[in-house]
Order: C-alpha cells, then sequence, then structure tokens
C-alpha cells in the first residue's frame, strides 16, 4: 500500500526547473520535487523577490568598505590606539578583522552572540539566529526525516523561529537526508568537535539570514530523496541531489566562516537561482575537484543578482578547479591563500565581475596550469568586455592573470577609493583558517 501511495505521488509531483550546466566539465543542479506545484511556486517566488531586496545597488561600496575594514585591523586602529593593539589581543594572533571581532575574547562562550557583528562583505547583514534562543544538540542521530526528534540538528534547523544552535559535546552527524536550513538560524559549531560526514549535505533553500559556523564538513554523498520535511508546515517528495557540502537555493543573507571541508561528491559550496548577499570567509579547502560554483545556468538570469564576498580563505592540497567559478552577479575575491590547484583557480561565463584583491596565487609546477583565470571555453572575444581585474595579487611560481574589461574607479562622491591590502599579507590574514578547536574560558 505504502509502495502505492509513493507511486501516486510521484505522478502527480513537479519539478522545479533542472539547471543544466554549460559546456562539458558541468554539473546539473538536480532537481528537487515536491507534491504541491502551487506550494512550491509560490515559495520559490516569494524567495527571489526577497532576495531582489537584499542585493546591494552599488556593489563597490561594500568592496571599499571591506577594504577599508582590513586596513584598521591591520594597522591596529580598529577599536583601538596602534599602540594598544598588542597589549589588547595579547597572544592571540588574529589579524583579519572578522576574526579579530570575536577570537581574542576568553568571553566567547558567554558572549556567542557576538559573532552576528563580526560578518563583513556581502553577507554584512547577516546576523542568523542573533534574536533568537539558543538550542542545544544534544544526539548526532538523523533518523527520522520527516518527524526528527527533539535534540537533534534537524529538528533545531527546522523550528519557525530565530535559533542559535549550538552542540553539547563532540559529535560525528551522518545524515541521512539533505539538511534544509530554515531562515534566521546560526549553525554554532565553537566548543566541540562537529563533522557532518559520510551521508547527505547542507541544504539552505528559500531561505535568508542563515549563518553556518566552525565546522568540518566532508565525504558528502548524493542522498536519496524521498520524502522530507522541508520547512516546521511543509512535508515534501524530493529527488536525489548532488551531494553538495552546502548547496545555497534562492536564499540571500548568508555567511558561512571556519569550516573545514574536504571531498564531497560534488560542489563544496554551490550558489545557484538568484541567491545574494553571501560571504564565505576564513575556510579551508583541500581534496576537492569542483569547489565553489555560483550560478549554475547560463540562461538563468536571476544570478545577475549575485553579490558574493570570498575573503581569508585557504585553498590547500588537492584542489583542481573552481575558487570559483562564476556566472552573472559580482564576485569580490580578497586576501585569500592559492596555494594548490592543477587546472585553474577562477572562472566563469556570461559576463561575472571578478574583482581579485589583494590575493597569494601560488602556480602549480604543470607549465599548462599556470593561468589563474579561465574563461571555461567561451568560443568568441566577448569575454573581453567581462570586467575581471587583479588590483595588488601576489603571484608566485609563474600563475598569471588575464584581465578584462574596464577596473573598478573612485567615484565623484568618494574621496578616496581604498584598495585592498596586498597578497604579501595573506599569510597573516589566512593564519588560522578552517575549524578551530575553541576551548570554554580561553581565548580561541
Amino acid at each position: 500500500m505504502e509502495s502505492k501511495k509513493l507511486f501516486l505521488l510521484a505522478i502527480v509531483a513537479i519539478t522545479i526547473p533542472m539547471l543544466q550546466a554549460d559546456g562539458d566539465d558541468e554539473q546539473s543542479v538536480k532537481a528537487h520535487v515536491v507534491r504541491d506545484p502551487q506550494w512550491w511556486n509560490f515559495q520559490s517566488q516569494k524567495a527571489y523577490n526577497s532576495s531582489l531586496s537584499a542585493a546591494h545597488s552599488d556593489p563597490q561600496d561594500v568592496v571599499s568598505d571591506f577594504n577599508n575594514h582590513v586596513h584598521l585591523a591591520l594597522d591596529g586602529q580598529n577599536n583601538t590606539r596602534r599602540g594598544l593593539a598588542s597589549r589588547v589581543f595579547g597572544e592571540c594572533k588574529a589579524q583579519n578583522p572578522i576574526d579579530r571581532c570575536w577570537r581574542c575574547k576568553a568571553d566567547w562562550a558567554a558572549n556567542r552572540k557576538r559573532l552576528a557583528t563580526c560578518v563583513k562583505g556581502f553577507g554584512r547583514n547577516t546576523t542568523g539566529g542573533l534574536d533568537g534562543d539558543f538550542y542545544v544538540v544534544t544526539s548526532p542521530s538523523d533518523d527520522d526525516l520527516v518527524d526528527p526528534k527533539p535534540g537533534t540538528l534537524r529538528y533545531g534547523v527546522l523550528q519557525p523561529r530565530p535559533l542559535w544552535i549550538i552542540f553539547a559535546h563532540d559529535m560525528n552527524i551522518k545524515l541521512n537526508g539533505e539538511l534544509l536550513v530554515t531562515s534566521n538560524k546560526t549553525i554554532d559549531g565553537r566548543g566541540a568537535k562537529v563533522e557532518i560526514a559520510h551521508g547527505a549535505g547542507i541544504s539552505i533553500q528559500f531561505a535568508e539570514n542563515v549563518i553556518i559556523h566552525n565546522l568540518k564538513i566532508h565525504d558528502i554523498v548524493p542522498a536519496k530523496g524521498g520524502m522530507l520535511r522541508d520547512t516546521w508546515d511543509h512535508v515534501g517528495l524530493r529527488a536525489a541531489d548532488d551531494g553538495d557540502g552546502i548547496s545555497i537555493f534562492t536564499s540571500h543573507n548568508i555567511w558561512i566562516d571556519h569550516l573545514s571541508m574536504w571531498n564531497c561528491k560534488d560542489g563544496l559550496v554551490d550558489a545557484v537561482s538568484g541567491s545574494t548577499a553571501i560571504t564565505v570567509s576564513n575556510c579551508h579547502f583541500t581534496r576537492h575537484n569542483d569547489v565553489m560554483l555560483f550560478g549554475a545556468n547560463d540562461n538563468d538570469p536571476r544570478d545577475e543578482i549575485m553579490q558574493v564576498t570570498i575573503a581569508f580563505n585557504h585553498f590547500g592540497k588537492g584542489l583542481i578547479q573552481r575558487m570559483p567559478r562564476c556566472r552573472f552577479g559580482f564576485f569580490h575575491v580578497v586576501n585569500n591563500d592559492y596555494t594548490h590547484w592543477e587546472m585553474y583557480a577562477i572562472g566563469g561565463t556570461a559576463h561575472p565581475t571578478i574583482i581579485s584583491q589583494g590575493n597569494r596565487f601560488i602556480a602549480p609546477p604543470n607549465p599548462k596550469a599556470k593561468m589563474i583565470t579561465n574563461r571555461n571555453n567561451v568560443k568568441d572575444d566577448s569575454w573581453k568586455s567581462w570586467t575581471w581585474r587583479s588590483e595588488n595579487d601576489l603571484m608566485l611560481n609563474g600563475a598569471y592573470f588575464i584581465e578584462s574589461g574596464e577596473p573598478l574607479k573612485k567615484k565623484p562622491s568618494e574621496k578616496v577609493f581604498i584598495k585592498a591590502k596586498p597578497g604579501s599579507y595573506v599569510k597573516r590574514l589566512t593564519r588560522f583558517t578552517g575549524f578551530l578547536r575553541c576551548h570554554i574560558g580561553k581565548k580561541c
């Protein structure tokens, strides 16, 4: 009888449009299936309209503001005089402005929500569960995808209210289906060693205002699909997914910080279908092919509003390509450390704006892989008008960046256009990327 019900559901179900990637190196972003087309279409349009309001009207302002914060942090002038910097931060060596906001304070556990004031870049308005209660994950189990048990991570992320989610102890969580994170949530792994591995990944779909912080996410495999609760008051029939570590779908105000990620079936971090106002910072990426995909289809103009800051990350051993791979939108790639790639580092199609500032690029030994940039099989000269600029990047071992388009210029209303700190500062700015082993009562 149950199999007949599922068969009937499959007949009446619809799918969201399949997002086919262009080129022979792209994979599709799988459709998710629900049994209520009116509900699905309403949620999709509502989420996209919300994303439209989150996109900044002048992304260059955000670039300049971000660079200003880096200057202040490195000059020891952020909330303190230059001469007091060493005494304020003591043995804590946080150098970038995001980490300086919280890491050098021994009372971080008593004031966890201070973290919500620390984000910079396009995700700067993200506060996660700041206005909510604390929810403590006490069990790593994920046995019921429709009616999850209190105390599990799935139960917490589905609650229809803001929550700041923390963990009672170290745990390894094997997800049996996509973890659908709803709006106004913080997943805060500080104080425990939390790994999400060997199961499904995290999906942020039709949501806003989400922080994911201080986790290890690795060895993610495609979820098989089936009946799954995607919000507190809705259960849908979903198809198998791709096996992304984190998938962001028509969502905005997202901050991903201090994650260690490796070896997922598809992408480590993907954002598609009108997602925007995203910051990815302080992460350590290793052992992976398609690292980050921002925009999955050259024919999906919803991604024109995509705005992403990629800052203070370490792209490390065993990486091949897409750090990131972009379509449409505006991407500020700033003060990252690129120590390994096998094909290319930054790529794109569909005229994205990519501003690379103050990164360190160390090319691989392969003489055919020295080029940082890749226009991903664009066959005409249209790419020459795309704005891809390199400013203050440090290029080593023969690395080179092919620029195009016009550089960013100071606007008449600006007294000065603030440039990024040079790539020579990157080792200091990215010294503590990835998961941090934080102990209560001690600086992290």
